[in-house]
């Protein structure tokens, strides 16, 4: 027999129940079906310790970034009463004429082909809205950076994961999986510095994935935002995807000038230049007049501005990602499998010992005060644990000593 207290609970939960299912139903079936993002936040991790060392994000170094160099520049732009006023009205949905210029030629691509965004997620969206059809599959890294399931979440949950090895995105076994039937709307990379797994693709790959997808009839949705920061290693080029009509080349500021810009870029074949046009009017008309301005200004009056800024970043990122492997090599030897980046913001290695639990590991090392993203978070089918041995460092924002210090903490933790 329930008691009154008893039966008083039953009826809140009931009525919650109700009042849940009644905001539910005032939902769109795409707005009920998104998934809480998951990944780059863990609850366990939501109050860690005083002086905790965090290496979750990929973060641009506060010391990369051109602050005085915007000031200048945005100093200029409101003394100027023309330029002030044409960036508080509209722009054209495509962007600035000179950006596009700018991004045209370090592209190698005609300025007509160029659209630019609200940064590389804006980007993603875009692209997947385009070419991904509702409930068709899409080809993606495994490891794979979340942020793409949750664009793509706009069209589909349908994907075929691929294998990413030690020369970037598997193109033989995807080559295997359409010869033996399988259909995709598009495949989706990183090529460059992958997040998480910090690999490139190899040159040879590049050509031999564009030739699949004008073989197969699918678009490539390359996802390029670390192809700058290249501090070591021979670059892969980008020109095979640049020149085909089945590669969607997107890319931003976000990891060089900042992440609060909100400002990046899609190179697109031709014959989507209309068609992503057409859809951006839809959405958010065009990408901010003002921070397109200070970009413009900052990268076209002094020609060699960004390159000196992307040259301090990457000598920035060199000594970091050093410090981090040479203090897991010599701190914890025989622990991981560690290979050196040649560029990014990502170490990936790989726990050698199956007797350690890297969940338990995850938890022991957040109580000695560091913090890190599990490799189970990238893993493009959860439960699969073909990621589940990494570990996704960021270094990018830590500094030597910091690194050394969070390594020192881990080895603790072990």
């Amino acid at each position: 027999m329930t008691t009154g207290p008893e039966r008083e609970a039953e009826a809140q939960a009931g009525r919650e129940t109700r009042r849940e299912a009644g905001r539910e139903a005032g939902l769109t079936a795409l707005a009920r079906g998104l998934s809480a993002p998951k990944g780059f936040v863990d609850a366990s991790l939501a109050a860690p310790v005083p002086g905790t060392i965090s290496l979750l994000g990929g973060i641009p170094a506060p010391e990369a970034l051109p602050v005085e160099a915007f000031a200048k520049v945005s100093a200029q732009l409101w003394q100027d009463p023309d330029a002030a006023l044409a960036g508080l009205q509209y722009a054209r949905p495509h962007g600035s004429d000179a950006l596009r210029h700018w991004i045209a030629r370090r592209e190698g691509v005609d300025p007509g082909r160029v659209l630019v965004t609200n940064g590389g997620m804006h980007g993603l969206t875009l692209a997947v809205l385009t070419v991904v059809e509702r409930g068709a599959t899409v080809a993606v890294d495994d490891p794979v950076f979340p942020g793409f399931l949750w664009a793509l979440e706009v069209s589909t949950t349908r994907i075929l994961p691929v294998p990413v090895v030690a020369d970037g995105f598997d193109v033989e076994h995807l080559a295997r999986r359409l010869a033996a039937g399988a259909r995709i709307a598009a495949a989706y990379t990183v090529p460059d510095f992958h997040n998480p797994a910090q690999v490139s693709l190899s040159a040879p790959k590049r050509q031999a994935l564009m030739e699949l997808a004008e073989r197969h009839g699918f678009h490539v949705i390359v996802d390029n935002p670390y192809r700058e920061l290249r501090f070591a290693g021979q670059d892969q080029g980008t020109e095979v995807f640049n020149r085909s009509d089945r590669a969607i080349h997107v890319n931003s500021f976000t990891k060089t000038l900042g992440p609060g810009w909100r400002v990046g870029w899609l190179v697109l074949p031709e014959h989507l230049v209309d068609p992503v046009t057409r859809l951006r009017n839809r959405l958010d008309v065009h990408t901010s007049s003002v921070t397109q301005a200070l970009i413009e200004r900052l990268i076209t009056d002094d020609a060699d501005c960004f390159d000196r800024i992307v040259r301090g970043a990457t000598a920035l990122y060199r000594e970091r990602a050093g410090a981090l492997v040479d203090a897991l090599r010599e701190q914890l030897p025989g622990a991981f499998d560690v290979m050196a980046p040649e560029g990014g913001l990502f170490l990936w290695p790989r726990l050698t010992d199956d007797a350690v639990d890297p969940a338990a590991l995850l938890r022991r090392a957040a109580a000695h005060g560091v913090i890190y993203q599990p490799g189970e978070y990238f893993e493009a089918e959860p439960g699969r644990g073909s990621s589940a041995r990494h570990l996704r460092f960021a270094y990018s924002d830590r500094t030597p000593a910091q690194l050394r210090e969070a390594v020192g903490r881990l080895a603790r933790a072990f």
